[in-house]
């Protein structure tokens, strides 16, 4: 395994998925709890299937110094899954995170030596059984630095991906989308966990009324934190999303049907957080942090 790798620590839904579309792209191995010579099976948008053949290794036969590592884990697993790496590659190597909310971004980005950047997609999958991924819906990913630092790094890692059929652009403000992305998360991750349906469900009652009134309260905090809303507003922004992922089983959801901790302190937290720095009342997100699994 060349030093030129790219490395994705963490094979679910998100890993296999980039795995799957970066394959034949560029060297690649993604690192999991035990390597593995099976192949990856990716169901598309379209209903076509593909296979892809790509490493799977343990972080102990990842090479010292790998062109980049893209770090998939989930949110509250992101911290230890990149020390036990730092223990085995070089501490310049870059990183991209893409975790959900806006929990760990800052202090990773402050303590790694090398280049960190932050990655925000709507594209959609799920993982089923331990080889395969569902890509349940297209969507479009921003990568970039906090401080809009490493533009061309991002340029490069979003030229790569877009060739790679999963549509990127580079930002000088990736600050903002990633709280774009954590209210539009908070919309639909914690109510289709709640209720264990698909994203699309949200569209129909008894559903539709409470994603209205968390966006009520999304608007208001929002607004109080300086984050401009979405060009097209941000009713319309988290309903097209919902559209475009109609057939999507969330994270969170995996997360609630397969029994693991799930990310509601990511997604809800930093919002609720936010509410009493402004001493805003947010009826509908504190009820939903109370009522969502943990």
């Amino acid at each position: 395994m060349s030093n030129g790798t790219w490395l994705i620590l963490g094979p679910g839904a998100l890993g296999r998925l980039l795995a799957a579309h970066l394959s034949g792209h560029v060297p690649l191995a993604v690192i999991g709890r035990q390597a593995s010579e099976q192949p990856f099976m990716q169901s598309t948008p379209e209903g076509g299937s593909r296979i892809r053949y790509v490493p799977r290794i343990t972080v102990e036969q990842a090479p010292e110094r790998p062109r980049m590592v893209h770090l998939t884990t989930k949110t509250y697993a992101a911290n230890e899954a990149l020390e036990h790496l730092a223990q085995r590659i070089a501490d310049d190597t870059p990183i991209v995170l893409w975790q959900n909310g806006f929990q760990i971004q800052e202090p990773i980005t402050r303590r790694w030596r090398g280049p960190v950047l932050c990655a925000t997609t709507s594209e959609g999958a799920y993982t089923v059984g331990s080889d395969s991924v569902v890509h349940a819906g297209h969507g479009h990913t921003y990568i970039g630095h906090l401080d809009g630092r490493y533009y061309d790094l991002a340029e490069h890692v979003a030229t790569t991906l877009t060739v790679a059929d999963l549509s990127t652009e580079p930002c000088h403000d990736i600050r903002r989308r990633l709280w774009h992305k954590l209210a539009v998360n908070a919309a639909i991750n914690p109510l289709v966990s709640r209720y264990r349906i698909l994203n699309g469900q949200l569209r129909d009652r008894p559903f539709r009324p409470m994603v209205d009134a968390i966006i009520d309260d999304l608007v208001t905090l929002m607004a109080a934190e300086g984050i401009d809303a979405p060009d097209i507003g941000w009713p319309r922004q988290v309903w097209n999303v919902i559209e475009a992922t109609a057939n999507n089983r969330a994270s969170m959801l995996q997360d609630v049907i397969a029994g693991r901790p799930t990310e509601r302190d990511a997604i809800l937290g930093p919002l609720i957080d936010a509410a009493k720095r402004h001493r805003i009342d947010t009826p509908a997100l504190t009820a939903l942090y109370q009522n969502t699994p943990g």
